[in-house]
C-alpha cells in the first residue's frame, strides 16, 4: 500500500522566530542589525526558513487600522530575507504565545469565532496584511494563527464549536486569497484535533485540510517509555496526514533546562530522522534564540523556562540543536529528498474511527484513549519489527493493497469493517486482531460480530465478567511454528493495565489451529483460515499492556510482528538485527533506493543490515 508523501515544493528546514531582543515584543524594540546577524547564524548552518509572527495587539492596535510603523518593521525584516538567501512564513493572529494569551485592547472577551464583528475584524487584518506582502519574494507561505485552541478557549469553558472554527478558518483562508496571496497557507492550529489526538477541541484536522495546503503539528511530547518518546512525533504525523495533505513539523523542540546539550541534540536527531520516515517534508523548530535578557518581562517572567528553547543562545551563538539542524540539512541535500518518496508498504496499521467519532451511549474518553494508545505501542513495535507500516483509517475504508492488516488491542470497530476484513482475508490477506476488553466497565466483551466463526474459536466468557490476568509477566509458548518463530520457542509480556483492560479472552478453538498458548496451556495465539488467507487471534492485549508501562520497549510484540510478516509473505526491504534500529526506505524518482537507519541506542552500535530477501547484504552501520 501506499505510504503517503506529499509536497509543498520544497521542503523547510527553519526555526520559528523571534529576535533576541523582544521576544514577542520584538516589533516594539527592532533592531535590524540584530536582526540581521541573527538571521546570518541561521542561514550559515543552512537554515533557510522562519516562521515569522504579528504580534496582534501591535499591529492591530484599534478595530479599524493597521499600525503602518509595525508593517514597515515587517517590510524590513522580509528584506533581510532576502538578502541571505532566506524564506519565512508570517502568522498573523498571534494572541498566544509561549505561555500566555493577549489580546487587543478592544477584543472586550468577545468570542473570535462567532462574534460577527470580531470575525470580520480579524479578515480585514488579514487581508490587509496580505495585500501589502502578497508578491513579497521572501513570503514562502502563510499562517492563520498560533494555536488558537489554547487562545480560542478560556479555561473551564468547553472548546468551541465545531462548525463554528471550521466557519471562522473558511473566512480567514478566504482574507488571505482576497489580498491576492497565492502562497500555500494553513491555520497553525496545532494540529490537536481529535483524529490526531482522540480529543474534540473544535479544530477537525479532516476538515480543515479541505481548506488549506498542509497541516503542522506541534508536537511537545513527554513520555515514560524512551523509544516511545523519540517515537511521538513521528506517531502524530502520520495521523496528521489525514486529510491527504502535506504535513510540516511546524513546532518541535524542547528547553535546555530539561535536557542536556547532547541529549538535546540527540533528541532533535531522533525527530528529524523518524519524521521524515513517518511523511514529514518540513520542519519548524521552536525556536530561534534564547531569551536569558527578558527574564523580567512576560510570558518569561512567569514561565521561565520558555527562555531557553533557542537553537542558538542569548548571544546568538550556535548550541547543538543548530548542529543538528545543519547535519539533517546535508542529508536532505545528499538524498535529494525533495524528489524522493516513501516506499511502498506491505503493512496496515488499522485506526479505529472511534479514535475520531462519538457514537452513541459509549464511553468516549476512555476508548478513544484506549486507541491511541494502543495503536502508538503498535507503532512502536511494527517500527523494531522494520515493518514500515501505513496507517490505514476506518474512517475513509480500509485499504485493499496490503498483505497484513494489524488490529492491536482494537475493542470497537464498525460492523462493516469488520465485514470488509473479512473481504481481505479471504482474498489472501492476513488480518491480526489482539483482544482487549476495554479500560472501563461499559459493554464489556467483543464488539465484533461473528467473531468466533471469523477466528475458528468459540469464546468463553461470561457475560459482565472479565478473564483477569494475574501474573506480573505471561508467556506465549509456541506448539506450532510461525514465521521466523519455531515451535518451543517462548516469548515473554509483562502484564499492565487496570482491572477491565488487564483480562484476556478464554476460547475453545473450533476451526482455528492452536499456534501458541500461555503458562496453563490455554490458547494464547490462534490461526484460522479464511479463504485464501488467515485470521489471526491473540487471546491477550499485548499492545494496551505494553502502552501503560514504562522502560518497556522494545518487548516482544516486535517478534510477533516479524513472525506475522513472515507467514502473510510481507517483504521487508530494509531490515537489521538489532529491534533498537529502525530501518526503512526512501525512493527517488530516478529509482534509488536509500535504506535510512535510526538508531535508538545511547552509542555507536554495528548492526547487520539485511537485504530484500533476508539474505545478508555485506553492509554495516548506523545513522
Amino acid at each position: 500500500m501506499k505510504r503517503p508523501s506529499p509536497r509543498l515544493g520544497t521542503s523547510w528546514l527553519g526555526v520559528n522566530f523571534w529576535s533576541r531582543t523582544g521576544g514577542p515584543l520584538m516589533w516594539r524594540n527592532y533592531d535590524p542589525a540584530v536582526l540581521r546577524d541573527e538571521l546570518a547564524t541561521l542561514a550559515r548552518h543552512r537554515v533557510t526558513v522562519t516562521r515569522s509572527f504579528c504580534y496582534w495587539p501591535d499591529f492591530h492596535p484599534e478595530p479599524d487600522r493597521v499600525d503602518e510603523q509595525m508593517v514597515d518593521k515587517l517590510a524590513d525584516f522580509l528584506d533581510a530575507h532576502v538578502e541571505l538567501g532566506m524564506t519565512s512564513v508570517p502568522t498573523f493572529l498571534v494572541g498566544h504565545m509561549s505561555g500566555e494569551n493577549w489580546d487587543p485592547a478592544w477584543r472586550h472577551g468577545r468570542d473570535l469565532y462567532a462574534d460577527v464583528e470580531l470575525v470580520s475584524r480579524q479578515a480585514w487584518f488579514v487581508e490587509r496584511i496580505t495585500r501589502r506582502f502578497h508578491d513579497h519574494p521572501a513570503v514562502a507561505a502563510w499562517l492563520i494563527s498560533n494555536e488558537m485552541p489554547i487562545y480560542g478557549r478560556r479555561r473551564g469553558e468547553p472548546p468551541a464549536p465545531r462548525e463554528h472554527v471550521t466557519a471562522w478558518a473558511r473566512l480567514m483562508v478566504q482574507a488571505v486569497r482576497a489580498g491576492g496571496a497565492t502562497q500555500p497557507v494553513s491555520i497553525g492550529d496545532g494540529a490537536w484535533g481529535i483524529e490526531v489526538t482522540g480529543v474534540e477541541n473544535g479544530f477537525s484536522v479532516r476538515e480543515l485540510a479541505g481548506l488549506t495546503d498542509f497541516v503542522g503539528p506541534h508536537v511537545y511530547p513527554t513520555d515514560s517509555d524512551p523509544v516511545r518518546q523519540n517515537l511521538n512525533a513521528a506517531f502524530l504525523c502520520e495521523l496528521a496526514a489525514v486529510g491527504g495533505k502535506p504535513v510540516v513539523l511546524e513546532e518541535f523542540g524542547l528547553s535546555g533546562d530539561w535536557a542536556s546539550e547532547e541529549n538535546t541534540a540527540q533528541y532533535y536527531r531522533q525527530v528529524l530522522h523518524t519524521t521524515m520516515l513517518a511523511g514529514a517534508t518540513g520542519w519548524l523548530a521552536w525556536n530561534n534564540t534564547d531569551f536569558d535578557d527578558l527574564a523580567d518581562q512576560d510570558p518569561y517572567r512567569h514561565h521561565p523556562f520558555e527562555m531557553h528553547f533557542g537553537v542558538t543562545d542569548s548571544a546568538g551563538q550556535p548550541k547543538a540543536a543548530l548542529r543538528e539542524l545543519e547535519g539533517f540539512a546535508r542529508t536532505l541535500s545528499e538524498v535529494d529528498f525533495e524528489r524522493t518518496h516513501r516506499a511502498d508498504t506491505d503493512v496496515a496499521l488499522v485506526v479505529s474511527s472511534y479514535l475520531e467519532r462519538s457514537y452513541p451511549v459509549t464511553v468516549v474518553e476512555d476508548d478513544r484513549r484506549l486507541v491511541f494508545d494502543s495503536l502508538r505501542q503498535a507503532y512502536v513495535a511494527a517500527r523494531e519489527a522494520d515493518l514500515a507500516p501505513g496507517f490505514t483509517r476506518e474512517e475513509d475504508g480500509i485499504a485493499d493493497d496490503a498483505l497484513l492488516y494489524l488490529l492491536p488491542s482494537t475493542r470497537q470497530l464498525m460492523a462493516p469493517t469488520f465485514r470488509r476484513l473479512g473481504e481481505l482475508a479471504r482474498g489472501g490477506a492476513t488480518v491480526y486482531l489482539s483482544y482487549c476488553s476495554g479500560t472501563h466497565g461499559g459493554n464489556r466483551g467483543p464488539w465484533f460480530p461473528g467473531l468466533g466463526d471469523f477466528f475458528g474459536v468459540r469464546p468463553e466468557l461470561r457475560y459482565g465478567l472479565v478473564a483477569p490476568i494475574l501474573e506480573d509477566i505471561v508467556s506465549m509458548r509456541f506448539v506450532e511454528d510461525l514465521g521466523y518463530l519455531r515451535a518451543d520457542q517462548v516469548l515473554r509480556f509483562h502484564a499492565g493495565g487496570n482491572e477491565h483492560g488487564r483480562a484476556f479472552l478464554p476460547v475453545t478453538p473450533t476451526t482455528a489451529e492452536v499456534l501458541a498458548v500461555d503458562d496453563y496451556g490455554r490458547p494464547f495465539l490462534l490461526r484460522n483460515r479464511v479463504g485464501d488467507g488467515w485470521a489471526v487471534l491473540c487471546t491477550y492485549p499485548l499492545e494496551y499492556m505494553a502502552s501503560t508501562q514504562p522502560d518497556v520497549n522494545p518487548e516482544a510484540t516486535y517478534r510477533l510482528y516479524q513472525a506475522l510478516a513472515a507467514a502473510a509473505g510481507v517483504r521487508r526491504e530494509a531490515t537489521v538485527d538489532d529491534p533498537l534500529v529502525f530501518a526503512d526506505v526512501l525512493v527517488h524518482e530516478d529509482g534509488r533506493r536509500f535504506q535510512v537507519l535510526v538508531s535508538q541506542h545511547d552509542s555507536a552500535v554495528e548492526v547487520s543490515l539485511l537485504g530484500r530477501t533476508g539474505q545478508h547484504a555485506g553492509d554495516k552501520g548506523t545513522r
